[in-house]
């Protein structure tokens, strides 16, 4: 079904992320460069990989994968306008300890998402 190719696809995306582009952001650009590109792609990031779950939960989808992708629609939208928001604040502030407990909580969010996802292509 379109849905789990839809689901499979933000999978893709979050895990090739994870694993080959995050680690080496930090590494390769110089800190204020790689700042600068963490606030230009998380933005799109969640309101791509948000969307993408919309459709697939509002498409014909198994239960799992509509419900897996609903929820995910919406920890995707708080971490689009609350969480990156927020970490941009604490970051501009210089308040290392709320950029922390928020750069946790949207990795939490995130690692969510993805075993939603999984479990759900798993399930369907």
């Amino acid at each position: 079904m379109l849905s789990e190719l839809i689901v499979a696809g933000v999978v893709g995306v979050m895990l090739f992320f994870t694993v080959a582009v995050a680690p080496g952001i930090f590494k390769v650009l110089p800190q204020q460069w790689a700042s600068v590109y963490v606030r230009n792609f998380f933005p799109k990031y969640y309101a791509v990989l948000g969307a993408a779950c919309l459709i697939a939960a509002v498409i014909d989808a198994p239960p799992a994968v509509r419900l897996a992708a609903a929820v995910s629609t919406v920890l995707f939208a708080i971490s689009l306008w609350g969480v990156t928001p927020a970490v941009n604040a604490a970051t501009d502030r210089g308040d290392r300890r709320r950029f922390g407990l928020l750069h946790g909580l949207s990795v939490g969010l995130n690692v969510i998402i993805l075993i939603a996802l999984v479990w759900a292509l798993w399930a369907a």
